[in-house]
Parts: structure tokens; C-alpha cells; sequence
């Protein structure tokens, strides 16, 4: 009676006319749906649930923003682009504003031609789509202006449908207030997810915390971008303390940005461990990171693949060796007309 009683229920289960069913093709199933619910491949790489998404991504995001663009050769970049993929680095991060024309980061030289990110990664994404999580941004507030963005967006990743869009750095309290009239962007959005353009949504911002927490606390969007090292004496609120826990508390995936920032300017600080600090954090699930070479993929891997959280007197003394970053108002990334995207950062 008990081994029809299983069988019965396992019919149930997996569906009528499956008359036997043996614990190994059992197991089978089980892979099978578990490859459905995460169709990607991490290589081995530490991971973490995507807030409520469901999404399983690796702790490391693939930041393809001003540093890659200043990648000179393409094939260089198509190169760096399907290494990091093979070796489980699937969540790309891009945005519609991701070019080579606002500023060159340090280190890098400028280019007579004009890169864009969205185009160089959809030369990857048309052989390689269902492999990538794929994410980019919208910076245009208007309706109109917005959906040209978006469909300009799609047409240059070689796609019809993202993983996520997200608006792109949000500013302030008065940006919420315009992006969310009726029919704006946030409107947009949400009916760009009804349709299938979009399986998830979400923000970015390195600006007003209070804004950023506005957005979570309304609880209809799934992931948050937050900048971790950048700050304005006129937006001195942090996002670390404020908008973290907020999308934390509406189960929203939150990400973290710009935390190797600070070596360029404190003598003595490591891109190793700046990475290592910022996955160290309580509430962020994963950390982008702005990538712009092999060398600097394979330095990003080490990192993940050997990751031990810091102590809690390790995290203290960076948190130590960062306070003069705070008091340098002077440094573009803290300015008022700073544009997310103009520089990126890298592991070195």
C-alpha cells in the first residue's frame, strides 16, 4: 500500500500517465526545474537570491559602463565580454547613456570613435542571449523621449526583451515627483513589464537617499542600484543607512556600486580590498563592478571565488582608511551636475 501510495502522489506530482518513477530520473526532474527557475550557469561562483525576482546571480555584476567603453579595439571588448560569461559572470549591467564622449576615467586615453556599450554588448547578446541576464537603464523623463530610449536600447542589445530596466540615477524628491505623474516613466515601466518587454524593473541613483527610499517604500519595484562610496555635502544622507534597508524591507534586490571609487583618491587603498569590504556589507546581495579587461575579469574571479566576509575589525579599519574620501567636495563624482556612468571603476 505505501509503495502505491508513492507512486499515486508522484503521478500527481510530475503529471498523469508517468506510471514509475525511479529516484535517480526523479532527481532529474528536480535539475530540470531548478534550471527553468535559473536558467543561467555561475561557474562555481558564491551566489544569491535577486530579492523577490527569484533570480539566482553571482555576487559579482558585470559593470559595463565608461572603463569598458574606453576599451579601444572591439574585439578586445567581445574578447572580455564572453570570457567573463564562460566563467559565470552572466548579470550584465549597462545603460542607454553608456558611452566613451562624458569623460575618460583615469588611466585610460580618449578614443576618436564614439563606443557605446549597449551596441559592443549586443554583439554578444545575439549569440549568446539566453546565457545573460541582461539589465540597462533609461535616463530620459518625458514619455516620448523614454520609450525612444527604450526601443533604442532593445534595438542595440539585439533583443526583445531585458531581464531588468531600471530608471536611471534617480536625483531627488522633485525627479520622483515627475517621473511618477500619470503616463510618465514609471507608468512606463510598469507596462513595459505587464507586456513581457521586461521580466523585472527597478532604479538606480547615487544621489537623495530620501528619494531612493521613496521608490522602494512604494513596493512595486524589484531590484535598487545604489552608489556605496559617493557622496555631496548637499546630499550628505546616506544610502547605506536609509534607502539599503528600504528596499531590503519591500524584498527588493539591492545592488551596490562605486565601491572601488576611493583608491583614486586615498593613497593606499586596494581594489581587492575595497571589493572584499563592499561584499562584506549587511543588506547588499551583490556588488557591480565596473570591468574593463581579461586581466581585470580573472582579478575580479580570484576575488569572488576565494571570498571569506572581513571581520568585524577588518571592516572597521577600512571603514577608517575611507573618511578622508568623504571630505574631498571638490572631486567631480560629488557634484551636483554628475552624471552616473562618467567613471567606472575597476580591480586591479
Amino acid at each position: 500500500m505505501e509503495d502505491f501510495n508513492r507512486r499515486d502522489f508522484i503521478k500527481g506530482v510530475v503529471g498523469a500517465g508517468i506510471s514509475l518513477i525511479t529516484a535517480d530520473s526523479l532527481a532529474s526532474v528536480s535539475m530540470d526545474l531548478a534550471r527553468i527557475k535559473n536558467p543561467y550557469d555561475a561557474k562555481g561562483l558564491p551566489t544569491t537570491e535577486l530579492g523577490k525576482t527569484g533570480v539566482i546571480i553571482p555576487k559579482m555584476v558585470l559593470g559595463l559602463g565608461s572603463r569598458f567603453c574606453h576599451i579601444d579595439e572591439d574585439e578586445e571588448a567581445y574578447e572580455m565580454l564572453n570570457y567573463a560569461l564562460d566563467n559565470g559572470f552572466y548579470y550584465w549591467d549597462t545603460a542607454h547613456a553608456y558611452d566613451n564622449t562624458i569623460a575618460v576615467p583615469p588611466g585610460k586615453k580618449k578614443s576618436p570613435r564614439h563606443i557605446i556599450s549597449e551596441v559592443r554588448v549586443g554583439e554578444v547578446v545575439k549569440y549568446r542571449r539566453k546565457e545573460i541576464f541582461l539589465s540597462t537603464k533609461v535616463t530620459a523623463r518625458e514619455p516620448a523621449e523614454s520609450m525612444k530610449e527604450i526601443e533604442l536600447s532593445l534595438k542595440r542589445l539585439n533583443t526583445d526583451k531585458l531581464d531588468m530596466l531600471k530608471i536611471h540615477d534617480v536625483q531627488s524628491i522633485e525627479d520622483v515627483n515627475q517621473m511618477s505623474r500619470k503616463g510618465h516613466l514609471i507608468d512606463i515601466l510598469h507596462r513595459l513589464k505587464e507586456e513581457g518587454i521586461t521580466r523585472f524593473i527597478g532604479f538606480s541613483g547615487h544621489g537623495d537617499a530620501q528619494a531612493l527610499k521613496e521608490l522602494a517604500n512604494r513596493g512595486d519595484f524589484d531590484s535598487m542600484l545604489v552608489a556605496m562610496n559617493h557622496w555631496n555635502p548637499k546630499q550628505p544622507s546616506s544610502r547605506q543607512e536609509i534607502a539599503v534597508p528600504a528596499g531590503k524591507k519591500n524584498k527588493m534586490g539591492v545592488l551596490i556600486m562605486k565601491a572601488v571609487r576611493p583608491k583614486e583618491t586615498i593613497p593606499g587603498l586596494h581594489a581587492p580590498d575595497l571589493i572584499r569590504y563592499a561584499l562584506s556589507l549587511k543588506g547588499p546581495d551583490a556588488v557591480v563592478i565596473g570591468m574593463d579587461s581579461k586581466a581585470v575579469v580573472n582579478s575580479n574571479l580570484e576575488i569572488l571565488r576565494n571570498f571569506k566576509k572581513l571581520s568585524p575589525e577588518q571592516m572597521k579599519e577600512l571603514a577608517v582608511q575611507l573618511e578622508p574620501f568623504y571630505r574631498h567636495e571638490n572631486l567631480p563624482w560629488m557634484q551636483d551636475n554628475y552624471i552616473d556612468g562618467m567613471w567606472e571603476t575597476i580591480s586591479v
